[in-house]
């Protein structure tokens, strides 16, 4: 195996920026190789700030470079099938963006296609391990709260019509609160508590339609075609339960609430989609909560951890941490809820997944 993992960027859009920034400034053990974009000025860009990058003309002549290990995906969800795929049977290993697939399906057979060919694919959030949530489970592993007995946790905001230049997908079929946000929290969730066995939900559309008041496509109206609000209580295998409310639908004063339940106290866990944040624990019979430090570890926004950690996988002959059981069974958690919203029946899920030692 090479002591050099080459990668490959396939999708160069606005979360591109920082993973090109730290693949090239944080995490120097792997060489990015190149990078390939519909919008050829998109890699032109790219290649502007980084010149060593090549520019490949289709995602055919990047995963055909041999000098290209790793082929990290970064297109639009409903696309991530497709170039995975791919990416896989050109015999390359993979780091998608979240979600894994947009359907259960999709995610299955791109798992079952890694294996097949004795290739590894895994994907974000790699957020779960940065300082911040790292800290939370030796925290809790230490016994700070004692035996979890459950969690709630929500992801709040009104929508990202009026910020995001290019809002439109998060309100197609395949996006929605739950396959763009869901990701860091069920995959903090399984991190924290251990697999999910069952799920119970329910989901709505608000609004029928959205209007952008972003640039540059201000005051084009979007049609929703995907729940914008999902309420779900997740039962774990360890008889613990969460309840999990991820809404584009409701102003709020803040994004993010996560708190674990424990025997002997509640800890405040950071937002999911960063990679610190504070930290608070109340211990039963205090009447106040008091802030627990962060442990040694990546506390800045340190995207393409998961990439450095499987590229070091590869080179170790271990699993991945961001790697395919994980991101499996984060995508069965969020089908499944989003089966049981449309049913509005229980679902049990298909997978389980034993946690990976801390980083």
């Amino acid at each position: 195996m090479k002591e050099q993992m080459g990668i490959g960027i396939i999708g160069v859009g606005d979360i591109s920026a920082i993973y090109l920034k730290n693949l090239h400034e944080m995490f120097t053990g792997q060489k990015v190789v190149g990078v390939c974009d519909l919008v050829r000025s998109k890699a032109e860009r790219a290649q502007a700030k980084y010149p060593s990058l090549r520019i490949y003309e289709t995602d055919a002549e990047l995963v055909a470079d041999p000098e290209i290990d790793i082929v990290l995906n970064l297109t639009r969800p409903r696309e991530h099938f497709a170039v995975s795929k791919l990416a896989l049977e050109a015999g390359k290993h993979v780091y998608t963006e979240k979600p894994l697939g947009v359907t259960w399906e999709e995610g299955e057979k791109l798992a079952q296609l890694a294996a097949s060919k004795n290739l590894m694919i895994g994907g974000a959030p790699d957020t779960f391990l940065g300082a911040g949530i790292q800290s939370c489970r030796r925290y809790i592993e230490d016994g700070l709260i004692g035996d979890i007995v459950g969690a709630r946790c929500a992801m709040i905001c009104r929508g990202h019509e009026s910020w995001h230049p290019d809002p439109e997908f998060y309100y197609e079929e395949g996006g929605g609160p739950l396959l763009d946000m869901g990701p860091y929290y069920v995959t903090v969730l399984v991190n924290l508590m251990g697999s999910v066995k069952r799920v119970t939900a329910r989901g709505q559309k608000a609004f029928p339609t959205r209007t952008i008041t972003s640039q540059p496509k201000h005051g084009k109206v979007i049609t929703v075609e995907s729940d914008t609000t999902i309420h779900a209580i997740l039962e774990f295998e360890s008889g613990a339960m969460a309840s999990l409310l991820m809404t584009f639908d409701v102003v709020y004063d803040h994004q993010a609430h996560f708190e674990v339940y424990g025997s002997e106290g509640t800890l405040r866990v950071p937002d999911p989609n960063t990679f610190g944040g504070p930290i608070e624990i109340l211990k039963q019979g205090a009447e106040t909560y008091e802030s627990l430090d962060l442990l040694p570890g990546h506390s800045e926004n340190s995207r393409g951890l998961g990439v450095c950690d499987m590229a070091e996988a590869l080179t170790e002959g271990r699993k991945a941490r961001a790697g395919s059981g994980q991101i499996l069974h984060a995508l069965d958690i969020m089908a499944s809820i989003q089966k049981s919203a449309d049913i509005m029946e229980t679902v049990t899920l298909k997978t389980d997944f034993g946690v990976l030692p801390p980083l």
